[in-house]
C-alpha cells in the first residue's frame, strides 16, 4: 500500500511539472503591460489596444506638428513631432508614461502652450495607454467601421483627433471652427468639408501638414453628411 501511494505521489508531481507555462507581456504594475520583445522601433504589433498610425499619430500631426510649433520647420524647442521616430527620440519610455518627457508636458498643461487648444481627456488616455503598451508603431489597425457614422460615435472624435487644433473656437483658421456640432455641420453643408479632407480641386488639402484621412474615415463623414447631418 505504501508502494502505491510513493507512486501516485511521483506521477502527480510530474504531470504538474510537466505543465507548460504561459508567459505573456510583463505586468508593469499600473495597470498596462509593458511590451518585453524590444521591438519599438517599427512594424505592426496586432495584440497592441491602441493603434499608433490611426490613434495617436493623429494626435501630434494635428496638436503639436504645426506651423510654428513642432514640425520640421519650425522645430520649437528642438522637437519635431511628426512621425513615429520622432516622437520616440523625444521623450518616450515604452511601458512608462511617468517617464516620458512628452506626455508629462502634456498631463502638467505646458503642451500645447496657453492659447492653443487642449488635448481630450480621452486623447490624452489613448496617449497614456499607447505608452503603457509598449508605445508600438502599430499601423494598418485602425478598426474603422463604415456602418458607424453618428456625429458622436465617429464624426466628433475625426474632428477632435485631426482638424480642432487648428479651427477651434479660438482659432478658427480660415474662419472655420470644428470644435462643435454647428461648426461642423455648416462646413459640411457649405461643402468644404468634404472638399477639403478629400483633397478636391479647388480647397486646401486637410488636414494640413499630414496625411488624408484613411477612406473609411471619410466615408463615414460622407454617409453622416448623407444622412442629413444629424446630431446623434
Amino acid at each position: 500500500m505504501k508502494k502505491m501511494f510513493l507512486l501516485f505521489i511521483i506521477t502527480a508531481g510530474l504531470l504538474f511539472a510537466c505543465k507548460h507555462q504561459v508567459i505573456g507581456p510583463q505586468d508593469n504594475g499600473n495597470g498596462g503591460i509593458t511590451d518585453t520583445t524590444g521591438n519599438n522601433d517599427g512594424g505592426s504589433d496586432t495584440s497592441s489596444v491602441i493603434c499608433f498610425e490611426a490613434e495617436v499619430l493623429p494626435i501630434f500631426q494635428s496638436s503639436c506638428a504645426k506651423s510654428g510649433c513642432h514640425d520640421p520647420s519650425s522645430k520649437a524647442e528642438g522637437y519635431v513631432l511628426n512621425s513615429y521616430q520622432n516622437i520616440m527620440k523625444r521623450g518616450i519610455k515604452a511601458g512608462n508614461p511617468d517617464g516620458s518627457k512628452i506626455y508629462q508636458v502634456i498631463v502638467n498643461g505646458e503642451m500645447p502652450p496657453a492659447g492653443e487648444p487642449n488635448l481630450t481627456i480621452d486623447q490624452v488616455a489613448t496617449i497614456k495607454q499607447w505608452i503603457l503598451e509598449g508605445a508600438n508603431n502599430t499601423t494598418g489597425c485602425s478598426g474603422c467601421d463604415t456602418s458607424i457614422y453618428t456625429y458622436s460615435g465617429a464624426v466628433n472624435g475625426i474632428m477632435q483627433n485631426n482638424c480642432v487644433a487648428c479651427h477651434s473656437a479660438s482659432l478658427k483658421n480660415g474662419g472655420v471652427d470644428l470644435s462643435t456640432y454647428n461648426g461642423v455641420k455648416s462646413a459640411a453643408v457649405a461643402g468644404k468639408l468634404m472638399g477639403t479632407i478629400t483633397h478636391s480641386t479647388g480647397y486646401v488639402a486637410m488636414p494640413q501638414g499630414a496625411a488624408k484621412l484613411g477612406d473609411c474615415e471619410i466615408k463615414q463623414i460622407q454617409k453622416w453628411i448623407d444622412s442629413g447631418t444629424p446630431n446623434n
